[in-house]
């Protein structure tokens, strides 16, 4: 897919000038950027370590199965931290790896009588394609995992060598105790660490809560050759690695679904600090909440179990993406079947402010950038959007252009107004069409009960006719 980048070409793109570069009487001020750090747990201002180009790593998809809304939630706060970002500064250079070695995937394989490259290229281009749906941006650089297990090995080589890790039965472990601040990132205490640690007891282990950056591969197994034997990567290890490789030893945020507070990002920071301590790793570290499904937990053994395809087999793509931007990215979304329909009444209100005449051309509204700039307030600027909306519906063309321009900071109304009411062509559309040819041949005979009665059939599918001199248009109601 153009613009996903699997080599150490940085591509970022500066898409809007930072108000630094521009002479200020050109661009209204931007508010301060603050973001909530979960290592501090507290809502800062951000201070980018250079300005001029801004560094941000996201953990990617381990690549078995299709992408749940779940997944799409931190793919989403990432989609708004980074458009934000590259409306005010010059340079974003945003990196979200693709994680295609992993026993889940030898498992998947397996089940499924594949082979494993199959496997992973076919899912990470329905990833593709689910996120391209849900127009979330591609990063600038995609790095996998199976591309970057040299960079994995030097930093294994080197945590050993500075006494951080351990060779043990053909496993490479990282000493948790050698490392003072570890528990620092979740904010657990040595006694929780180990009390709720989801690690594997091994004899081979100096203490449980150490855990793998290198373990031995049967034949029937991915496997690399090492010094400590042919093996694959741990898990943790895989992003400390490639965000070394592209961002350096220190860049400005970190980001993820709060499920990999710990012990992955907690295990990436302690191996990444213990192999570059004269670096920061992140900087700031940003964290979405879960979600939930008609109020439980989702799971495939409850049967609530979304794919995002399950949820575009029902509903437009944009209807899905402002659910979940309707809830601050740090609280808990609840996904329900009424909300969801809600989203999409919300956006035909919003295309028909965009419908009501002309749309000028305008700067992102002031209240957006405030509402996105105080920890990617969502809720905040879409109540914005709702003012701005009911302005243009009154004839206020202006608030339109306000309205389109705040929208798309969020991703939203990207679409033409006339094609969202009509839907996206499909067999369905084509049977509308063939009954409002079927009324027009009606009407052309003088046939009125017949037109009438189409109109009906139309109208109990939802379906409004407008009739003008140019004749007939639809929509869905």
């Amino acid at each position: 897919m153009k613009g996903f980048l699997g080599s150490q070409d940085i591509a970022s793109k500066p898409l809007l000038a930072h108000l630094g570069c521009m002479p200020h009487s050109h661009l209204p001020p931007h508010p301060v950027l603050s973001l909530h750090d979960s290592q501090s747990r507290a809502t800062v201002p951000f201070t980018p370590i250079d300005p001029a180009h801004v560094k941000v790593y996201y953990c990617g998809p381990t690549v078995y199965d299709l992408a749940h809304i779940g997944n799409l939630r931190a793919m989403l706060t990432a989609d708004v931290l980074v458009r934000l970002l590259r409306h005010v500064y010059p340079r974003v250079t945003f990196v979200r790896n693709i994680t295609d070695v992993d026993d889940k995937i030898t498992a998947r394989a397996r089940a499924n009588g594949e082979d494993i490259g199959s496997l992973t290229q076919r899912t990470t281009e329905e990833f593709h394609q689910d996120l391209a749906s849900m127009n979330v941006l591609p990063p600038d650089i995609e790095p996998r995992a199976t591309h970057n297990i040299g960079e994995m090995q030097a930093m294994i080589a080197r945590l050993i060598e500075n006494g951080h890790a351990y060779e043990a039965e053909g496993h490479v472990l990282f000493s948790v105790g050698s490392f003072p601040s570890y528990g620092a990132l979740s904010g657990r205490n040595p006694e929780e660490l180990e009390a709720g640690a989801r690690v594997e007891v091994a004899p081979y282990k100096k203490a449980p809560g150490d855990f793998v950056l290198w373990k031995p591969s049967d034949a029937d197994q991915p496997g690399w050759d090492s010094p400590w034997g042919r093996g694959r990567p741990g898990w943790h290890i895989e992003c400390s690695a490639m965000s070394h490789r592209y961002l350096g030893d220190s860049f400005d945020i970190h980001g993820g679904g709060s499920d990999l507070l710990f012990p992955h990002h907690e295990n990436e920071r302690a191996q990444s600090l213990c192999c570059f301590p004269h670096g920061k790793f992140a900087n700031y570290w940003v964290h979405n909440a879960m979600l939930l499904v008609e109020g439980e937990k989702m799971s495939k053994s409850l049967g609530n179990f979304l794919t995002i395809r399950d949820v575009l087999a029902q509903a437009p793509a944009e209807a899905l993406r402002l659910l979940l931007l309707g809830a601050h990215y740090r609280s808990t979304l609840n996904y329900t079947q009424a909300g969801l329909q809600e989203a999409r009444k919300t956006l035909d209100r919003f295309y028909r402010a965009l419908a009501a005449g002309p749309v000028p051309e305008t700067d992102v509204p002031e209240g957006v950038m405030q509402a996105l700039a105080d920890d990617l307030n969502t809720p905040k600027a879409i109540a914005e959007l709702h003012a701005l909306a009911a302005q243009a519906l009154a004839g206020d063309r202006q608030a339109a252009g306000a309205l389109k321009a705040g929208a798309g900071m969020l991703g939203l109304l990207q679409g033409d107004p006339e094609q969202w009411f009509k839907g996206d062509a499909s067999d369905e559309d084509t049977a509308i069409e063939a009954l409002i040819n079927e009324r027009l041949v009606a009407r052309k005979a003088r046939d009125f009960a017949k037109a009438d009665a189409l109109r009906d059939q139309l109208q109990a599918q939802g379906i409004v006719l407008e009739d003008t001199k140019d004749g007939t248009s639809w929509r869905r109601a």
